[in-house]
């Protein structure tokens, strides 16, 4: 049931929030480069500019700020991922009070260290978000502390809310929409109170990674559901249950829900740092992912759009991994799969109809078995049209091209085993597998499946809180075939049969 009076309740609120005391006006900045690129105005609310590099203080001090000193003096308990994490232990740290921090252990070192640089006492639980928040109750019941819950809270919306109220009052021209990050959904039911209450012309378009879309699949359920699992790349926005109040508010408040893929989150991290020099986490970066994306599908000219850069905890490992994706995630680059005559000159007669495309990448290598040599090429996607083109000629010269540049195989193993194809190889069976990034993880994988079958290829590469992903090609014999299978069903990880897949018949 709708409440037409629920937008004013957090109006209030909001405007009566205590969060200067450790919070600052973060700016409101135009993207230049972006804006041209995009052809309309784009909007960046630096909140990567507090103290924690995140939003999340606001709403974690507006909640403890009105805690008694009796209830200050116990301590207080929070779950986190990282950056509520960062700003219960701040506002520990100004109140004068102990915070004892649960946090998944996928967590990035980067902000347990912050945490713990704050004064804060962390304790690692599970894979996820909600695991560690279901031992932060625990602890709660046991020790007789007060919890500060991360979104489902009146006074942690009305702390987020404020990032909003800043919004309006800073932009001199008519917005047209709002895109906001969601994860168990405080930020975007404060944010969307305020909008609708003040200004219910603009529109508030949340935005999910597309593996941890808790919020939009209750909406389209309407009941709030609970994901079996959820994507940790985006770790900050990795929840599997959005919170009861939280639902409520976004079913009424909330325009539209995109999803958005960890390519375009990685392309999101690189556009940002091209415009303000500043790098992103994945969640921070998730609402200019969905402002990229709504305009692919609606065109617009000249009109203003902002959105929350909501953190910038990036583990320094993980850039790799951005980079890598980032490419393709904003389709500057084309993967390709050719083939040419296992002969002298080949090299040359390819180039010759590849012309002047730059190629980012081209790997081979030599199999003298084989008459014709399978090869990895990836082509800067400069000019659509004419890329088109030369695959066309590629096709027309016989050296079969195919476009493997969604083809996650090839992008996250493939680029690095090209050439290992093994000949007279009996049995093998290839598999992706993936697992939490956790540590010990690869090794307990490696315990399941070591001295039962012989291992052919195995190709793992740590990507920093992405899921561990491995390639492994088995020997299964004929006669193991059914305990095979029940193995697969046992182990527990998610797997996918890759011996069909294309990337595998041309390389390996």
């Amino acid at each position: 049931m709708k409440d037409p009076e629920l937008k004013d309740y957090y109006l209030k609120k909001i405007l009566n929030a205590r969060v200067y005391d450790v919070a600052v006006q973060s700016a409101l900045l135009r993207a230049p480069r972006l804006s041209k690129r995009l052809g309309n105005h784009i909007w960046l609310k630096r909140e990567d500019q507090q103290q924690t590099f995140c939003y999340k203080l606001r709403g974690a001090f507006n909640k403890m700020s009105k805690l008694s000193q009796a209830e200050l003096d116990k301590g207080v308990v929070a779950a986190s991922a990282g950056n509520h994490a960062q700003g219960v232990a701040l506002a520990a740290q100004k109140l004068g009070c102990k915070a004892t921090i649960f946090m998944p252990t996928t967590t990035p070192e980067l902000k347990q260290d912050s945490v713990d640089a704050l004064g804060g006492i962390v304790k690692l639980e599970g894979d996820s978000y909600s695991d560690a928040g279901l031992a932060a109750a625990e602890y709660c019941k046991t020790h007789d502390v007060t919890y500060i819950p991360p979104f489902d809270d009146e006074d942690v919306i009305a702390g987020a809310g404020t990032v909003a109220a800043e919004i309006l009052r800073q932009m001199e021209s008519p917005l047209e929409a709002v895109f906001i990050p969601i994860g168990g959904g405080g930020l975007i039911s404060g944010m969307a109170c305020y909008i609708k209450a003040v200004n219910p012309t603009i529109k508030v378009i949340g935005v999910e990674p597309n593996d941890s879309a808790a919020m939009l699949d209750s909406i389209q359920d309407d009941e709030r559901v609970s994901l079996p699992t959820v994507g940790i790349f985006a770790d900050g926005v990795a929840v599997k249950k959005v919170g009861e109040k939280t639902f409520a508010i976004c079913q009424q408040y909330v325009d539209e829900i995109i999803t958005i893929s960890t390519d375009e989150m990685c392309a999101a991290i690189k556009d940002i740092y091209e415009d303000t020099r500043s790098v992103m986490e994945p969640a921070g970066a998730l609402g200019l992912a969905g402002i990229k994306k709504w305009l692919q599908l609606n065109p617009s000219k000249d009109k203003h759009f902002a959105t929350v850069l909501s953190g910038a905890n990036m583990n320094f490992d993980r850039l790799r991994h951005v980079s890598e994706r980032a490419e393709i995630g904003e389709g500057r680059e084309t993967v390709l799969a050719v083939q040419i005559p296992e002969k002298p000159g080949s090299f040359q007669r390819l180039f010759n109809f590849i012309g002047d495309l730059t190629v980012t990448e081209f790997n081979y290598r030599y199999s003298g078995a084989d008459k014709e040599a399978s090869i990895f090429i990836g082509i800067q996607k400069t000019d659509p049209e004419l890329i088109a083109e030369r695959i066309q000629t590629l096709a027309d010269e016989s050296y079969k091209p195919v476009d493997l540049s969604g083809n996650e195989l090839a992008k996250v193993h493939g680029r690095h085993l090209v050439g290992g194809r093994a000949h007279n190889l009996q049995d093998e069976r290839l598999y992706t597998f993936e697992f939490p990034e956790r540590p010990m993880a690869l090794k307990e994988f490696l315990e399941q499946i070591s001295g039962r079958w012989n291992i052919s290829l195995f190709h793992y590469r740590n990507h920093g809180s992405d899921f561990g992903r491995v390639l492994c090609g088995l020997q299964v014999p004929e006669n193991t075939q059914a305990e095979f299978e029940i193995f697969l069903a046992e182990l527990g990880y998610g797997y996918t049969f890759e011996d069909k897949n294309p990337f595998t018949e041309l390389f390996l």
